[in-house]
């Protein structure tokens, strides 16, 4: 049997993407076989395919899957034929603290990724999904939702009442702020169309700043809590955006570094951070438990992912041109 499956070569580039296929393989002990239904882009992906990153040998690219087990090696007892399953962006990482630095076992990067029809992997490289999620919104949780929930639930031990500031309306941010309402905080959102604050709005955000209108939108959110300072920021932006970050947090608050939009080199304003005494807290995606906690959380919820456009396989580097181009609000989906 073979499978549809994307290829990009060593060093990566948009021009080298190929659709071609690959070999099924049998499950081994401990393993499973996914026929695979989704997957869903970051910007971890888009800098791996477009060669900002690019892997060091020929790679099948995108870190997030989801799909149904179609068979089990010897030894499987989490898992059944037929049952549901979203991968995990570290797949060594079961519980604890981090152990690996960098991406040399993420799939999509150091290891062959979901872009293809099927895959056997170890049990533990998947979780089950939420019931009565469809494989799409499942597609979503591998990195965007699981960042978001670390930062705030892990990290953040977010309490009902505190306030959370979110940035743009990439994945990331869009689940902080369902997350933040479901544990009954407030949110401020920040955005640089109002086209796109009416509909944070529309999703449960108390309050909106246009931080292309306000470029002191760190000191104006400081000002929506009369001062004090919020309690949680998710960063996504990183050199372009950490200042005023920190300038919105209160004494003692948090600011999670979580993205690279404006570069990876910046002067930290040291004198801000011990001034506020600020906790900032670098982190990638989550561990497997951290998975599974935030799947059971979801399945007691009404929460459902944002999901902007569905793209077909073949179209990767078209869903990659859409991503870039900021339009996009919540989630873009690869179908597979």
């Amino acid at each position: 049997m073979t499978i549809r499956t994307l290829y990009i070569p060593a060093g990566g580039g948009f021009d080298h993407v190929t659709l071609a296929t690959s070999h099924a393989v049998e499950p081994g002990p401990g393993e499973i076989t996914v026929r695979l239904r989704a997957s869903s882009l970051n910007f971890h992906d888009y800098m791996v395919v477009k060669g900002i990153t690019g892997p060091k040998e020929r790679r099948i690219p995108m870190s997030d899957g989801a799909g149904e087990v179609i068979a089990l090696g010897e030894g499987v007892s989490e898992f059944a034929v037929g049952d549901h399953v979203v991968s995990t962006f570290f797949p060594d990482w079961l519980d604890g603290e981090p152990q690996a630095e960098g991406f040399g076992r993420v799939p999509g990067d150091g290891i062959d990724g979901y872009a293809r029809q099927q895959v056997t992997a170890p049990a533990t490289a998947f979780t089950r999904a939420p019931r009565g999620w469809s494989h799409a919104e499942a597609a979503t949780l591998t990195t965007a939702g699981l960042t978001a929930w670390r930062a705030l639930m892990d990290d953040g031990a977010l309490k009902p009442g505190e306030v959370v500031l979110v940035q743009g309306t990439g994945g990331v941010s869009v689940f902080a702020l369902q997350l933040a309402k479901l544990a009954g905080a407030r949110v401020i959102a920040t955005s640089s169309s109002n086209d796109k604050l009416a509909r944070l709005r529309e999703l449960g955000a108390d309050e909106v700043i246009n931080y292309r209108e306000d470029p002191e939108w760190g000191l104006s959110a400081r000002r929506l809590t009369d001062g004090r300072g919020v309690d949680h920021v998710l960063d996504v932006g990183g050199p372009d955006t950490l200042a005023q970050s920190m300038l919105a947090t209160r004494v003692g608050g948090h600011v999670s570094l979580i993205g690279v939009l404006s570069g990876v080199d910046c002067q930290l304003p040291l004198g801000l951070a011990l001034g506020r005494q600020l906790r900032l807290q670098a982190l990638v995606v989550g561990s497997r438990r951290q998975q599974q906690d935030m799947i059971r959380a979801l399945e007691a919820s009404d929460l459902r992912p944002v999901i902007d456009r569905h793209f077909p396989l073949e179209e990767l580097v078209a869903a990659f041109e859409y991503q870039a181009s900021g339009r996009h609000f919540g989630k873009i989906v690869l179908d597979l």
